[in-house]
């Protein structure tokens, strides 16, 4: 294809990449996260199995968002140089990008990091989840001194102020900030607590987001008008300077006619791609 158009860039999304031993493995999201040390760093289950995450992390940033960078990148470079690229994404590249952290402290001073082993992934009390007294939750990550000061101060706990880097002590600010939580539902602490620098945030369910207010304000969802199935609310494009409809208009899923008739084939086009089985 380059020898008819070497300005194309092509690129080709797989699991496990074109290369390799486990280039015809077959896989999904949590193969990806698996292999790339994610899972391992990922909060433990009550029988210590690592937990599922709750979407779909590899296939999203570490396949689509590396692919739509590295075609950009590639079209970037083609202005300069007048020369497309094939490019090789692979999901667990992606994956071993965004655990760079972890991979690069191991590699340069051996230190492997697990659940449990590091700030991020569970380490210390103050940056965790805690459930609350309607049974939800409240997410806690108070990382800098002064917004573990705050939380301190505000929950009335200032006998930890000293204790936030001191391992003995998590054990018991751990338990001092369940019983805390336990103590007032989900939302009345996110009233009292998230606006004062705290970094607080409530543990939303998908049906919550789609109604919470800072979502609604920021356009986050639009509504679809479907030819088939009438309006329904989606979420907006949300790349930054892209645009929030407040409607989108969608034809059928399977109308490969109408999408290709919008694309500006002619029909007798449109004909031999669908005779040829190549717009199915």
């Amino acid at each position: 294809l380059s020898e008819i158009n070497p300005r194309l860039v092509y690129c080709s999304t797989s699991g496990y990449g074109q290369s390799g031993p486990y280039a015809q493995w077959a896989g999904h999201d949590i193969n990806y996260l698996a292999l790339g040390g994610f899972l391992d760093c990922t909060g433990r289950t009550a029988d210590g199995s690592p937990a599922l995450p709750g979407a779909t992390v590899a296939d999203s940033a570490g396949g689509g968002m590396q692919a739509c960078m590295s075609i950009m990148a590639a079209l970037l470079q083609r202005d300069n140089s007048g020369s497309g690229r094939y490019l090789d994404v692979a999901v667990i590249d992606g994956v071993l990008s965004m655990m760079s952290l972890y991979v690069d402290q191991y590699l340069a001073i051996g230190e492997s990091v697990t659940a449990g082993s590091e700030l991020l992934t569970g380490r210390y009390a103050w940056y965790g989840v805690y459930p609350t007294r309607d049974d939800r939750f409240i997410a806690v990550g108070a990382i800098e001194s002064r917004f573990y000061a705050n939380l301190c101060r505000l929950l009335a706990l200032e006998d930890f102020n000293d204790d936030q880097y001191c391992d003995a002590r998590q054990p018991a600010l751990r338990a001092a900030l369940s019983e805390t939580f336990r103590q007032r539902d989900r939302d009345e602490w996110v009233a009292r607590l998230a606006h004062l620098d705290t970094c607080v945030a409530p543990v939303l369910t998908v049906a919550e987001a789609t109604d919470d207010p800072h979502l609604l304000a920021r356009r986050s969802f639009c509504e679809v008008q479907h030819e088939q199935h009438g309006q329904f609310r989606q979420l907006a494009p949300l790349w930054a300077g892209i645009a929030r409809p407040e409607q989108v208009s969608l034809g059928a899923a399977n109308d490969s006619t109408g999408v290709l008739r919008d694309a500006g084939y002619s029909p007798s086009q449109i004909a031999d791609l669908l005779a040829n089985r190549a717009a199915e």
